[in-house]
């Protein structure tokens, strides 16, 4: 019994070389040096956002000697229309004084204010 023998294959076409080789001593440098990079990069960007502000706070500024900023106010003192700060920026707090404006500007955040109105009757 004879086994079937397959058709031959055409020889593949030389495919363009792009001249570019990289050798095992290429690898033993380059390696080393792209590892030290990212890590270099990853610990000086830590660095960086960790100097711009503390972890977790937003309030900066607003009563610091006070275990916690609350503000009350009676809706009848409210008149038609009040606009409260959210941004912990405002000079004039708990008044909004456009700063969440600068403070998106920088950060890319998009807080802007809150306001109460009365209902018209």
């Amino acid at each position: 019994m004879t086994t079937p023998s397959l058709p031959a294959m055409p020889p593949m076409p030389a495919l363009p070389s792009s001249g570019f080789r990289l050798s095992k001593e290429h690898l033993v440098v380059a390696v080393p040096v792209a590892v030290v990079a990212g890590v270099g990069g990853f610990l000086v960007s830590h660095y960086l956002s960790g100097r711009s502000c503390k972890k977790g706070q937003v309030n900066t500024s607003v009563s610091k000697d006070s275990p916690k900023v609350v503000h009350s106010f009676d809706m009848e003192d409210i008149g038609t229309k009040a606009v409260y700060c959210r941004c912990w920026k405002s000079k004039k707090f708990p008044y909004c004084d456009g700063a969440h404006a600068k403070h998106n500007d920088e950060t890319g955040d998009n807080v802007g204010p809150l306001i109460i109105k009365k209902k018209d009757a």
